[in-house]
């Protein structure tokens, strides 16, 4: 949603995101260190307005899942689009993106859960965040 919005932002993210994030390792260590890396690329992408880069950390697939607000929206493409629309295509209407809080629970082989918290922050001062969780 748009910083003017009525509504403030909360969301619960679930994604797959790209499988190769993880790197196939089952060591908590290098499986947090590449959320790290993705959530970073992630954050610096949203911070100079490339929504296309940002999306390149999610599964680009039709069975990507995403929650928001009460709602489940199902694809890639669903998902850019909603950011679009809520956001825009500039770091003015988008904000500041950050990460924080990060826990990191393995699932086996290749694959992790992660759980956080992201904040935005506008030019204007507002601020808006919640919670996050991602499997990887």
């Amino acid at each position: 949603m748009r910083r003017g919005s009525a509504a403030p932002l909360r969301w619960l993210l679930l994604a797959a995101i790209s499988a190769c994030a993880t790197g196939g390792s089952n060591d908590p260590g290098d499986q947090r260190a590449a959320i790290e890396r993705v959530l970073d690329v992630q954050a610096a992408a949203w911070n100079r307005g490339d929504l296309d880069a940002f999306m390149d950390g999610y599964w680009r697939s039709p069975d990507l899942i995403f929650t928001s607000g009460g709602a489940v929206q199902r694809g890639w493409q669903t998902t850019l689009d909603r950011y679009r629309a809520s956001y825009g295509t500039s770091p003015e209407t988008m904000g500041r993106l950050t990460f924080s809080g990060l826990e990191v629970h393995p699932l086996g082989p290749g694959a992790a859960w992660a759980l956080g918290r992201w904040g935005l922050e506008h030019a204007d001062g507002s601020t808006m965040g919640g919670v996050v969780s991602l499997v990887f």
